[in-house]
């Protein structure tokens, strides 16, 4: 069969013409749809144009490619009109279309009617393409990133004996009881940093079983107290390492079931007690070690291995236990096991556990859980617990209680709707249901004899009609209670009435903090919302400016909004309120739907309260902000490092007639498997909606984000005035793409990222976090990457980093999570200098 000459001249032509004309119907009907709801005429007048254009090469006429550039050349200079010099904000107005302009120009070479054609059509395809190339590579040098300012001169000192850092060990798990994540070696540098490679590495043995896939996340940063690694895994199984081989002494399994992992398998940290060091007495006797589950030294534990560990109900144990590792498990109960062996510490609760659901009443399996490290203080253990979130206005008490760190013994309880009851509710009764939790990790001033605990929300987060005025005045903040008597000192509210689940997820630091009267005791606390407070950690009272905004009214509660929020105006990770331009995607049809689901929603700036006749923007997202990765601080430098997400969530609420009929049922009523995305459909029962949330406001199909980069990032701030020396992107879009595709480019996008950074006195910051699985370490100076080395899995953990026989080792699990959909693993990886 032969064709025609002119249909072989122009085949290309109606090819392009059709994708052309196909591409301009999307955009002119999405364009009148948008233009209709008040937004950019853009796509409008740009689809009508491409179909024109289209049309015309279809009927062979070099004109509609004539046309096409000239839309190209009104898109370039509509694209930094709009954009600036923003590189990713760019990709989305000009990608697309600069790959299109290739079969263009192609085809207009195609239809001349000079000899040679062809070959005139080969050069003008190639010389597009280089033109392209070179287009994007302009594009890619704009990092938007500013220059960097300069560390302060002056360094401060830490006068509180017990705030001094971590030195050649890690005994706690923000380094010392400050929570400053600040190592004070110096062996590594940025000079030689560089040169850092692996020095060993080891598989816990731990990874998910098929009815935990798609839950865990290990968030571990291990301690190092003499010469022992302790490492804790997602489901509790607690390891002593050599710190120097990586060889194992002994692991330690609390058997903890599937059925009791909550939103995500996660062991934040384990926390050490010394008993010789308080003078709280002498360890007697030996331990035993016949029948004691221990696993001897140099066991290298397999998944299917690990699955053979005698069960932890048959350990013996040792009743003087003077060095102690104490943790908490999944299904809330409290251990510890002696430093040296791994063996149960007999003399504490009833062999060596404590079960903190006492008191409580109805706890379904998986409800209530402790994943972050207890703080001991003064001898008492402090700790609160992890209740799921969206199931049940009347879930499990958020209670706090402290514990005689020697026998286990309650001390107190601070239940706030009945601060009476000190030590077990009245016969009959349960602590009350459904208030604030503590879930992250406390800190604690001995020398004030408080504990300084970040609140969480009570239970149902984005529906706030039930809740008491008590809880109210507790939720969101931060409290100080009295580590002796459980009372209430002092408390912080960081958020009123909150319904956009902005519980406060980091650790507070403790800081001498410089002022015109000298130095004063404080707290740094950061927020989900990003703004960070600094406290007079003796009163609560602000030592730096904090000031109120008006804030949107309406949602399905109009009178529980508060009118004023409170923000911080010393500084803030915060920024500017989302608008239209700021809208994203891989293509101007992406960024068009997202441009229209902005114009749908309920948005009217910072704490738009969520609706149920349309979705709403929050923004910052539950995930934004500094959550439980916390900040690191340099306290002689008087520098504030912190890693931050900057993504909004499009929330819905269901009334409860249509969420029952979509099977939206608390987890111990359904049947549907464990884990899930926080919020992504949860019941909230007993309230009349449940809530429907799009955490980082994702593109169906694609999976693309609808904001423009970056969705993370890192800053330096200056202690002494707030002002930002400098605030980076943090993530490579290596790892990320649509259709979950991995693009494996190394350009710097800032992707989502949880977990923290360490700094060393030397001028280093090591972090991970982001989802592109590399760890990093950062110039502190100019806030520049100079080394990075690929992890197996995830490293969504804070790492951390000692001294062992000379030689300064950096440790990270890289266990990888399911929210931030990371590769799962079961490494923990030991750097050091070659040598």
């Amino acid at each position: 069969m032969t064709f025609p000459s002119s249909f072989a001249r122009s085949w290309l032509a109606i090819a392009t013409g059709v994708l052309l004309a196909l591409i301009g119907l999307v955009l002119l009907g999405g364009g009148v749809w948008l233009a209709w709801l008040g937004g950019s005429p853009y796509y409008l007048v740009t689809g009508a144009a491409m179909i024109v254009a289209g049309v015309l090469l279809v009927l062979g006429r070099p004109a509609g490619g004539w046309l096409y550039v000239a839309i190209f050349v009104c898109t370039v200079l509509w694209a930094f009109w709009e954009a600036g010099d923003d590189a990713w904000a760019l990709v989305p107005r000009i990608f697309a279309p600069a790959v299109l302009l290739i079969p263009v120009i192609c085809s207009l070479a195609a239809l001349g009617r000079r000899a040679g054609r062809w070959r005139v059509a080969a050069l003008s395809c190639a010389g597009t393409v280089v033109a392209v190339g070179a287009l994007f590579a302009i594009v890619g040098t704009l990092d938007g990133a500013g220059r960097p300012g300069d560390l302060p001169a002056a360094r401060m000192a830490m006068s509180d004996p017990s705030l001094q850092t971590a030195g050649k060990d890690w005994p706690q798990y923000g380094g010392s009881f400050a929570g400053h994540r600040y190592s004070p070696l110096t062996q590594i540098t940025p000079a030689n940093v560089g040169t850092l490679t692996r020095a060993w590495s080891v598989h816990t043995g731990d990874m998910p079983s098929d009815k935990a896939k798609g839950t865990y996340g290990a968030e571990n940063t291990p301690l190092k107290i003499g010469d022992t690694l302790y490492v804790c895994t997602p489901k509790n199984i607690v390891i002593a390492y050599d710190p120097a081989t990586g060889d194992q002494k002994w692991r330690f399994d609390p058997r903890v079931p599937d059925s009791a992992i909550p939103y995500t398998a996660a062991c934040r940290g384990v926390s050490y007690y010394d008993a010789n060091a308080d003078g709280a007495g002498q360890a007697q006797g030996q331990p035993g070690v016949e029948d004691s589950g221990v696993v001897a030294a140099n066991y290298a534990a397999t998944p299917s291995e690990t699955a053979k560990i005698v069960s932890a109900a048959s350990r013996s144990s040792d009743p003087a236990c003077t060095r102690r590792i104490v943790f908490g498990t999944l299904d809330a109960r409290i251990f510890e096991i002696d430093a040296d062996t791994g063996e149960r510490c007999g003399d504490f609760g009833t062999n060596g556990e404590i079960d903190t659901t006492r008191g409580m009443g109805k706890v379904p399996a998986g409800y209530v859980s402790i994943n972050s490290p207890p703080a001991i203080v003064d001898g008492v253990i402090v700790t609160g617990h992890q209740v799921t979130d969206g199931q049940d206005r009347w879930s499990p008490s958020g209670v706090i209680r402290g514990y005689d760190v020697r026998t286990g013994q309650l001390v107190w309880a601070w239940d706030m709707m009945h601060p009476d009851w000190t030590k077990a509710p009245p016969e009959g009764q349960t602590w009350s249901r459904g208030t604030p939790n503590m879930w992250t990790i406390a800190s604690g001033d001995e020398k004030l004899g408080l504990v300084y605990l970040p609140m969480g929300n009570s239970s149902a987060d984005y529906y706030s009609g039930l809740r008491t005025p008590v809880e109210n005045e507790y939720a969101t903040s931060l409290v100080a209670l009295d580590v002796k008597t459980g009372k209430p000192r002092w408390h912080f509210q960081a958020v009123r009435n909150d319904v956009w689940d902005y519980d406060l997820g980091s650790q507070a630091s403790l800081i001498d903090f410089p002022t015109k009267a000298g130095m004063v005791p404080a707290i740094v606390l950061p927020s989900k919302q990003g703004d960070i407070y600094v406290l007079d950690r003796r009163t609560g009272k602000p030592l730096t400016p904090v000031g109120k905004i008006r804030t949107p009214l309406g949602g399905v509660e109009p009178r529980m909004r508060a009118r004023t929020q409170k923000v911080s105006l010393w500084h803030t990770l915060r920024k500017p309120p989302l608008t239209e331009k700021d809208m994203w995607g891989m293509s101007p049809i992406d960024q068009m739907v997202c441009r229209i689901q902005f114009r749908e929603a309920s948005y009217q700036g910072f704490y738009t309260p969520p609706t149920d006749k349309r979705r709403s923007i929050e923004y910052p997202g539950y995930n934004g902000g500094s959550d439980w990765g916390s900040l690191a601080i340099d306290p002689e430098r008087g520098v504030i490092i912190a890693n931050y997400n900057d993504m909004p969530n499009y929330v819905k609420l269901v009334p409860r007639k249509v969420a029952d009929a979509l099977g939206w049922e608390p987890r111990d009523q359904s049947n549907g498997p464990i884990g899930g995305a926080e919020g992504a459909g949860d019941p909230q029962a007993n309230t009349p909606y449940a809530v429907d949330v799009n955490a980082g406001w994702r593109l169906p199909f694609t999976g693309m984000l609808c904001k423009e980069p970056p969705y993370g990032g890192i800053q330096a701030i200056d202690i002494a005035t707030g002002k930002t020396i400098w605030d980076r992107p943090l993530g490579t879009a290596r790892k990320n793409g649509p259709f979950g595709i991995a693009s494996h480019l190394p350009l710097t996008i800032g992707t989502p990222n949880n977990g923290g950074a360490v700094i060393t006195r030397s001028g280093l910051i090591f972090i991970a976090a982001a989802t592109d699985d590399l760890i990093r370490a950062i110039d502190m100076k100019t806030g520049k990457t100079v080394w990075q080395d690929a992890l197996p899995g995830g490293g969504q953990a804070t790492p951390m980093i000692y001294e062992e026989h000379g030689k300064e080792y950096l440790v990270i699990y890289a266990g990888g999570h399911h929210f931030m959909e990371t590769p799962v693993s079961d490494q923990v990886i030991a750097y050091a200098l070659p040598g």
